[in-house]
């Protein structure tokens, strides 16, 4: 039956007038109409294709399939690849995939890979391609880009030229609610160069080239950098906790305990892949995200013993910044390739019972391997019959250089020395009974021929510290025969010297213990980042603080069981910082802080600056101090053969140093010296002018100049003594020199 329009005809409209137009059909459509973020999440656009021709186009596809299935699964039917009039393709192709997830991979790894060398692909979903390019958003009418002028930008390694000449170096302060950057000047007060409110909302971290000043909000992160200390760079991470820069500061970790939630209307860095993700890996000169992945599940804790903590940094790089790696405890641990970011090989490598990893500091050239190489070490704990293992292993090639088996192990850490010459594996191991436990210290020498290893089981009690000497081959331990652990009172301990031998050639000798210093309260090694130099602390203790500084090539008269060493060492100092809670190096190794920071304790906040010798040369105590560091530096560069040269010439500098400190010190004492003159001088001036009021006031009062002899001239008329008989008496100021010293400054 025909429908009727009757109605329409009742309501005066002609059947010419009629339009479908005219029909509401908005509740039907919004019934059935197909949501692009539902319906095509699992389809992407391939961009950058070679255009084909129809006889070429099958060979193409199959190409493009490899490379698509690597990542999900997709088939030959489901790649549409439009072609032109002219019959040839238009260089993008649709795809399908058979998930969202796949074509989410897809976005992630297969975008800007290479063809062949004048293709390059780019992968998009299509969702977003509709979301960002769809009808109404693009104007159809090309219009240029408007490129702004060159603006030239300030130079972000302004600190390295200190503006006096004399090679001083930076550091921030955080106290109270204010953050300052200062010049350090020795005795003297800081220079400040800039002093900011509520710069930060909980801390405040150097890169490590000491480029970028970074600071932490809830909204995320912030770097500044420059000479007005302007913002160089932000990265959306809300409820950020920590973070940690790359090696070579091209990339930045952010991670929070809130896992990522995505508005609905969007966010201006992070999209809908990232949401119910922790972590987020950002490249720093673009500032677009690389990859977002989520925390791990923390391994149970075992009965008797505490929770497992987060490990930071989760996420741990290459020397190079090339690769960066994470670990999954027991299992595995995941490679990925900078800046693409997709995993090494594809896979994880499988490490059963892996506990931890650590890469080697610097690229090693090691004896007769001449590929590039980077190298990391993990250890394995002993898992039924199977002893414990420590390996080294080659990346990319994820060959095992070297491994060694352990036995009776309690637990194990990697400690890498900063050239990566060594790699110190400090084991602790326990008896039989498991009631007592020594420590053994297994040496990799990564650069000789087969890496073989040294061991060092002289040391019979517990190791609880551990440091390489920095570019040297020399190393400190503090141990204790007490309980490891928490105590109600910090246990006795003892700090050990070890150095190689002296032996011919560029080979170390092996490693030999050089002396102990037993009955001491220390747990914590700070060496100098130019090596020689080590400060043995007791921190966070309120019954003790002490600080001993230590030279390791004292130049003085060497004992004799020391002869075959290379070291000859010396207490050079002693001090206390009461409360000190952290202790740091300058980059230059001249100075060092200490500090009491009231996020540990509210007493007796505040800094002190020694010199490497253990003089005390500041201290300012400072309420509410929370937190002291000094600008990194970047490398040098000089060649090793120009620091050879200046090392040799190092007498010939040092005068002209010495000339300018005594200089300043003079014009420092000749300021103090015309300061002084100038009060005294602004006194006596101020002296006569009173003195020339009061004459006015007396001679308008018909009063004596001098009261002082009016009253003896009436009191001696009042005795009946003539003022003719009187006596004179004349006042004289006698100053005797007692004692003189004279001081010539060289």
């Amino acid at each position: 039956m025909a429908p009727s329009f009757d109605h329409l005809r009742e309501a005066d409209l002609d059947d010419d007038e009629f339009n479908e137009e005219d029909i509401d059909i908005s509740d039907l459509r919004e019934k059935f109409e197909v949501s692009l973020e539902q319906g095509y999440d699992a389809f992407v656009v391939i961009d950058g294709l070679p255009a084909v021709t129809e006889d070429q186009k099958p060979k193409l596809v199959k190409f493009l399939l490899k490379k698509l299935n690597s990542v999900g699964k997709t088939r030959e039917d489901l790649i549409h690849m439009p072609m032109g009039d002219d019959g040839k393709s238009l260089s993008f192709a649709f795809v399908e995939y058979s998930s969202p997830a796949e074509a989410a991979a897809a976005t992630r790894q297969l975008d800007l890979v290479p063809l062949d060398k004048k293709h390059t692909m780019r992968v998009n979903k299509l969702t977003d391609v509709e979301r960002y390019g769809g009808e109404g958003r693009i104007d159809e009418k090309y219009t240029p880009p408007h490129i702004d002028e060159f603006a030239e930008k300030e130079h972000l390694r302004w600190f390295m030229k200190d503006p006096s000449g004399r090679g001083r170096d930076q550091f921030v302060m955080y106290r109270g609610d204010t953050v300052g950057v200062f010049w350090n000047n020795e005795k003297e007060q800081p220079e400040n160069i800039v002093d900011r409110q509520h710069w930060t909302e909980t801390f405040l971290q150097w890169s490590p080239l000491g480029t970028y000043l970074t600071s932490i909000h809830a909204q995320g992160v912030q770097l500044w950098g420059g000479q007005s200390w302007s913002r160089q760079a932000r990265f959306a991470h809300p409820y950020v906790n920590l973070v940690a820069f790359s090696p070579t500061e091209k990339y930045l970790v952010t991670w929070s305990n809130r896992p990522i939630s995505i508005p609905e209307t969007g966010h201006p860095a992070l999209s809908i892949d990232d949401d119910g993700k922790n972590y987020v890996i950002w490249d720093i000169a673009t500032g677009i995200p690389l990859r977002s992945f989520a925390n791990l599940d923390l391994p149970k804790a075992e009965e008797g013993k505490p929770a497992p903590k987060l490990q930071w940094p989760a996420f741990k790089w290459s020397s190079d910044d090339k690769y960066v790696a994470r670990l999954t405890q027991g299992q595995s641990i995941s490679v990925y390739e900078l800046p693409r970011m997709n995993l090494l090989d594809k896979t994880s490598i499988k490490i059963e019972g892996v506990m931890d990893f650590d890469w080697a500091p610097a690229t090693v050239q090691r004896e007769g391997v001449k590929n590039y190489e980077q190298l990391f070490c993990f250890w394995t704990p002993e898992i039924g019959s199977n002893p414990a293992k420590v390996g080294l292993m080659s990346i990319p090639s994820k060959e095992i250089v070297r491994s060694l088996n352990l036995f009776s192990v309690s637990d194990a850490k990697l400690h890498w020395q900063s050239e990566a010459a060594y790699l110190c594996v400090k084991v602790d191991r326990h008896s039989k009974s498991k009631k007592s436990q020594a420590t053994t210290l297994e040496i990799f020498r990564i650069k000789e021929k087969g890496v073989p290893v040294e061991v060092v089981d002289t040391i019979k009690d517990t190791v609880i510290n551990f440091a390489w000497e920095p570019k040297g081959d020399r190393f400190a331990i503090i141990t204790t025969t007490e309980p490891v652990g928490v105590t109600a009172v910090p246990p006795k301990t003892a700090v050990s010297f070890f150095c190689p031998e002296k032996v011919k050639g560029p080979i170390a000798g092996n490693f030999k213990h050089l002396r102990t210093l037993d009955k001491k309260n220390s747990n914590a090694i700070y060496w100098s980042p130019r090596g020689r130099f080590v400060v043995i602390a007791t921190i966070h203790n309120q019954q003790s603080s002490d600080l001993d500084f230590f030279d390791l090539d004292f130049e003085g008269d060497k004992p004799e069981s020391d002869k075959d060493m290379t070291a000859n060492l010396q207490l050079m100092n002693t001090a206390d910082h009461y409360g000190v809670t952290d202790v740091e190096w300058d980059p230059s190794g001249r100075f060092v802080a200490t500090w009491a920071s009231v996020w540990k304790h509210a007493m007796e906040n505040g800094y002190h600056i020694y010199d490497f010798k253990g003089e005390t040369l500041r201290e300012e105590p400072i309420d509410k101090f929370k937190q002291f560091q000094w600008r990194p530096r970047p490398p040098t560069l000089l060649t090793k053969d120009e620091q050879k040269q200046v090392r040799k010439n190092l007498r010939e500098y040092s005068r002209v140093f010495e000339q300018e400190d005594a200089d300043r010190g003079a014009s420092a004492d000749l300021a103090v010296v015309e300061a002084r003159r100038r009060m005294l001088e602004e006194w006596y001036a101020w002296r006569a002018d009173v003195e020339e009021e009061i004459y006015e006031e007396r001679v308008a009062l018909g009063l004596p100049q001098d009261p002082h002899v009016a009253l003896l001239e009436s009191k001696t008329k009042a005795m009946g003594v003539d003022s003719a008989d009187q006596e004179q008496v004349i006042e004289e100021i006698v100053e005797d020199v007692l004692e003189e010293s004279e001081e010539v400054l060289a």
